[in-house]
Parts: C-alpha cells; sequence; structure tokens
C-alpha cells in the first residue's frame, strides 16, 4: 500500500487542473548533498508530469521558510511541499496552509505535528528509527568481526532542531540499552557537527588531539561521516583499524566505501521520496485521499553490496 502512493497513478495526472496551478516547493537548504538528489528527483518527475514547481531554497533560515509558504498561498498554487528548516517550527506552516484551505506535503523531514495533521496534509519520508538502528548494529557487528569485545566510539549529530538528528542518535543510544550490539559499546563522547563535512573533520580533528584511544565513529549522516574520514586520513590513521558509519549513500559515500575508507551507510531513497511527495501533493490537490504517513524504507549498504547502490542516487 505505501509503494502504491509513490509509484501507482502517475498515469492519471497528466493534463489535470492541478497542474496548472503549479506545486510550491520549500527546501531548507540547496546546498546539501542528499537535499540535492531529493531536490533533483523532484524537479524531473514534475517534468515528467507536465506539473509546474516553483522551488524555493529556505537557506536553512526559518523565517524565510514560512515567509516562502505565506508567497506560495498568496500566488494561487494547488498544492504546497515542504522539506522544514525546523522540525519543530512546521505547526505555523500547516496552520497557514489549512486557513487558505491548501494542500502541504511535509517531505524528508518529520514534521512536530506528524500526528494531527489536517485531511489534507501528509508526510513522506522514510522511518528513522530504522536508519540509526541498521547503521549501529551493522557497525557492531563489524566490530566484533575485528575481533573486538569492548569498542569505544564517537557519535556525530546532525542539527539537533531536526527530528531525524535527535531520532538516528537515540537509536544508537537504544541499540546498546537493548542489547542488540554484539560488542560492548562505549561512547566516548558525541557532539553536532549539523550536517556538515566541514564541521566534522573539525569536530574529529577536536577528538584526536585529545589522544584518546577509539575504535570507530557514528554518524548520523554520510556528509559528517566524510568529514571525520579526512580528518583521520590526514591525521595518518588506517581506515583498516576504525569502523566508520554513515546515513543517506550518497555518491560521495560509495565512493569513499570502496575506496575503503567508509565501512557502513543506509540507503535512503531521495528521488524516491521526492516522487511520493510530488504524488501525494497533487492527489490532494484533486481532493482525494492518501495515507498521512508514507514510509519509504531504509536499506543497509556496505562493502558486500555497495555495488547495488551505485546507479539509485
Amino acid at each position: 500500500m505505501k509503494k502504491t502512493l509513490i509509484v501507482a497513478g502517475f498515469a492519471a495526472l497528466m493534463g489535470t487542473s492541478a497542474m496548472a496551478d503549479g506545486i510550491g516547493v520549500s527546501m531548507a537548504l540547496f546546498d546539501d548533498n542528499f537535499l540535492t538528489v531529493l531536490r533533483n528527483g523532484m524537479d524531473a518527475k514534475g517534468k515528467e508530469l507536465g506539473v509546474s514547481l516553483q522551488i524555493e531554497d529556505a537557506q536553512n533560515d526559518v523565517a524565510k521558510q514560512l515567509d516562502q509558504i505565506n508567497n506560495f498561498i498568496a500566488s494561487g498554487v494547488s498544492a504546497i511541499v515542504v522539506n522544514p528548516v525546523d522540525t519543530s517550527a512546521t505547526q505555523a506552516m500547516s496552520d497557514a496552509a489549512a486557513a487558505a484551505n491548501i494542500p502541504l506535503v511535509y517531505v524528508n523531514r518529520q514534521p512536530v505535528n506528524v500526528d494531527t495533521l489536517p485531511d489534507n496534509q501528509a508526510f513522506v519520508a522514510s522511518n528513522e528509527v530504522e536508519s540509526g538502528t541498521l547503521e549501529t548494529i551493522e557497525v557492531c557487528r563489524q566490530l566484533k568481526e575485528a575481533g573486538k569485545t569492548e569498542a569505544n566510539v564517537y557519535v556525530m549529530m546532525g542539527e539537533l532542531s531536526n527530528q531525524a538528528a535527535v531520532q538516528r542518535t537515540a537509536d544508537i543510544h537504544d541499540v546498546i540499552a537493548a542489547g542488540k550490539c554484539e560488542v560492548k559499546l562505549n561512547i566516548i563522547d558525541e557532539q553536532t557537527a549539523n550536517w556538515s563535512r566541514d564541521q566534522a573533520q573539525s569536530l574529529m580533528t577536536n577528538w584526536l588531539s585529545t589522544g584518546t584511544a577509539f575504535d570507530g565513529v557514528i554518524a548520523n549522516n554520510d556528509e559528517m561521516a566524510i568529514g571525520a574520514i579526512q580528518a583521520m586520513k590526514a591525521a595518518g590513521i588506517d581506515m583498516a583499524s576504525v569502523v566508520v558509519g554513515g546515513i543517506d549513500a550518497t555518491q560521495d559515500a560509495l565512493a569513499a566505501m570502496q575506496a575503503g575508507d567508509l565501512d557502513v551507510t543506509v540507503f535512503q531513497d531521495a528521488a524516491g521520496q521526492g516522487a511520493g511527495a510530488l504524488d501525494a501533493a497533487i492527489k490532494l490537490s484533486k481532493g482525494e485521499a492518501v495515507d498521512q504517513k508514507v514510509y519509504i524504507p531504509f536499506q543497509l549498504v556496505t562493502p558486500a553490496n555497495v555495488g547495488d547502490f551505485l546507479a539509485k542516487n
């Protein structure tokens, strides 16, 4: 049923009045590898369907994003798709769209009001409980395979205002608490690097300067994992001696995995989320019912199956 919302019904959408009015899309940030894939996937699907999309960059500014949504409403779009800057600030966006009776679909980042969305609003993403759980369990498995019975790791968190960062970090702790880790996993420190490769490189450099022995790094996304790898390589660390995990399976991450630097990532179907969000927005604009929560499964990626994912993002 969940797949039906994502892939079915596209043929029936051609030539509808919903397309004539266009759909407004507000992205949290253009300058982000994963969100770029999501945005490009949505844009490509819109062109395929003949749907006019007005895609705006909120530049990680909550106030700017709310202004964009109000501008979309004022211009009379048939629906709005939002990739939220701050998932705790979505109630005002929902209220504005509901007051104007314009359908709204959140994509990728779970809104704080996800359980109380109006009938003409929906959320399309992947279940973040799966992402950090798959990542952490695989990091544990690889540490055990390396002969570890106990391991020390650093945790890099995404933006703390983002539900995905909070949940992915909670997943790590939940795996440990539930005894799902095959080694005794000790978290030395966990800090945010705000999804950023550069910030992660600086954070890892700071950690390395303490001289503390560690066995791995678990990052909330691939960009931070890559930043950590860059810092470790600059410090002369043998990447075969540590286990590094990320999430998203971006092209850069897959290349790092092929190079033997990244050990674990989790594929998040950005293009699938974009297409699913657009499909939901069009259906809602036509008065059709859609599932209010649509989850597209995460998939574990390791060096053993990395070839299966090279063409997916």
